[in-house]
């Protein structure tokens, strides 16, 4: 499924189009039509605190009315053994399902001091 970019993914600013694929409930790629793909994890499933405030700024680009269909994925870098993967929980992106927009929203470390920019897949594993 292709969704418009319409806050720049960081490092990536001129993508203005990705294509996400859902693997499953944990998990997704998202592709680029430059050939740059992510791993993406479902930071809900791996802990139990994670949460956020979407600026108004975010939710007016997202279009977001009281019936859009959102979900949220954190990327992962991958590594091996994939205990050892890394997970952005401070830059989620945020996927509206009815208008086929997204946008990469960047948390405040201040104001959120549990998440870290990359943490260890090994901590959320049991």
């Amino acid at each position: 499924m292709n969704f418009e970019i319409v806050m720049p993914i960081l490092g990536f600013e001129d993508l203005k189009e990705v294509e996400l694929r859902e693997v499953d409930y944990n998990f997704a790629i998202l592709r680029a039509n430059n050939g740059v793909s992510w791993s993406l994890v479902n930071p809900y499933v791996l802990r139990e605190d994670y949460g956020f405030s979407l600026s108004i700024q975010s939710q007016i680009l997202l279009d977001i009315k009281k019936d859009s269909t959102l979900k949220v994925y954190c990327m992962m870098i991958l590594q091996k053994p994939l205990e050892d993967s890394k997970i952005n929980f401070l830059s989620p992106l945020v996927f509206n399902f009815n208008n086929k927009k997204v946008l990469q929203f960047h948390c405040q470390s201040d104001e959120y001091p549990n998440f870290v920019k990359l943490e260890s897949l090994k901590y959320f594993v049991k």
